[in-house]
């Protein structure tokens, strides 16, 4: 069984500490004491606690996609040049990349400010654990 400490629990849902305590205490999620004595939520009921709790996010598109990996978030800043920009997002607790053609920034309108949504649609994704095999 994995336990995960209300610390870090927080972390991983992207809220206070305060909030998954008061989680815990409202009988949202189950907690138990390690062996230091520090409370920790089950690893698992963690994980069904937090798809239960995702949203889709709002629909800023307008259109069906194919995509499920899609973040909504603020563009925080674009560097250009004449034919490629990068454009910087924050999606929640989580810094977005793109990189795109100038034009597509200028039909766009992205601008520090505007709001966008990352959509990601990739055939490789890399899953990392710390530590090593046990």
């Amino acid at each position: 069984m994995t336990s995960v400490r209300i610390r870090d629990a927080a972390s991983l849902l992207g809220v206070s500490d305060d909030t998954v305590r008061r989680w815990v205490d409202q009988g949202l999620l189950g907690a138990t004491k390690d062996s230091s004595g520090r409370k920790v939520v089950d690893g698992r009921e963690l994980a069904e606690f937090a798809r239960a709790q995702a949203g889709s996010g709002p629909d800023l598109l307008g259109v069906g996609s194919s995509a499920r990996n899609r973040l909504v978030g603020l563009v925080t800043r674009v560097v250009s040049d004449a034919v490629m920009s990068q454009v910087e997002m924050q999606c929640g607790p989580h810094r977005i990349v793109s990189l795109m053609s100038t034009e597509a920034v200028n039909e766009l309108g992205l601008e520090p400010g505007s709001i966008a949504v990352a959509v990601v649609k990739a055939t490789t994704v890399i899953v990392e654990t710390p530590g090593g095999p046990e």
